[in-house]
């Protein structure tokens, strides 16, 4: 199983990843094992995880949601399937103008 994953960093900026062993990265990251963003930012707390059927759905997912703003991921890790969709339209509605 794999997992697509979003922390909260110490500085209130959020992380987007993906794993097939969400306990093990986690660890990582709180240990700074994990070099990059998260290193510097600890410690970090899971706020988000969500189960895909393979490493390429999780692929796809982490890639998709780094490309959100910090408004999208919040609605997305309250749930707020509404604010997401409205969000998507209005960075679309943006573009085409």
């Amino acid at each position: 199983m794999f997992r697509v994953y979003i922390l909260r960093c110490a500085d209130g900026s959020y992380y987007t990843g993906h794993t097939d062993n969400l306990e093990a990265r986690i660890g990582l990251h709180q240990s700074g094992e994990c070099d990059g963003y998260t290193a510097s930012r600890l410690p970090v707390e899971l706020v988000w995880p969500q189960e895909c059927g393979t490493r390429e759905e999780a692929l796809s997912a982490e890639r998709q949601i780094k490309g959100w703003n910090r408004k999208k991921k919040e609605a997305l890790m309250r749930g707020d399937w509404e604010e997401v969709s409205r969000l998507a339209q209005s960075k679309s509605q943006f573009r085409s103008s």
